[in-house]
């Protein structure tokens, strides 16, 4: 699984789910779409919206920094789409958690709630939820 930070918060997603990893290219901003939407930017000549995943899920929002990174999601679950996200934080071994109770009102993107070894919870992604949720979706005001 790969793991990354988002705002205060630790995810991990299956490697499948992610197309590729980038450092943050130029973004061009769009008027008149919600905060958490930042722009499009051009990867090689293909567009791709981009979603502060942190803002998306209300934890305030992706401090720019050199950590900073892309996800670009792959298009057989969604076309042009990229979180951005506060940092990597490597691959992470599944056996190494412990699952975690879902929590009443989890939103239907987050698949599973792990704990560690060191005691830190981690949420798991699950991509192909998220591309179908209204917010991710529809990111005009």
């Amino acid at each position: 699984m790969l793991g990354f930070v988002a705002g205060d918060m630790r995810w991990v997603m299956s490697l499948k789910d992610v197309a590729e990893v980038l450092p943050v290219p130029a973004i061009m901003p769009i008027p008149l779409t919600l905060p958490y939407f930042n722009g499009v930017c051009n990867v090689r000549g293909n567009l791709f919206g981009v979603v502060d995943f942190a803002a998306l899920i209300g934890r305030g929002v992706v401090s720019p920094g050199v950590e900073n990174r892309l996800l670009l999601l792959p298009s057989s679950l969604v076309q042009g789409a990229a979180l951005l996200i506060t940092r990597m934080a490597g691959l992470r071994n599944p056996e190494s958690f412990v699952m975690l109770e879902r929590m009443p009102n989890t939103p239907p993107w987050i698949a599973n709630r792990y704990r560690d070894q060191e005691g830190t919870e981690w949420q798991e992604l699950n991509v192909a939820a998220l591309a179908h949720n209204e917010s991710f979706l529809n990111v005009g005001r």
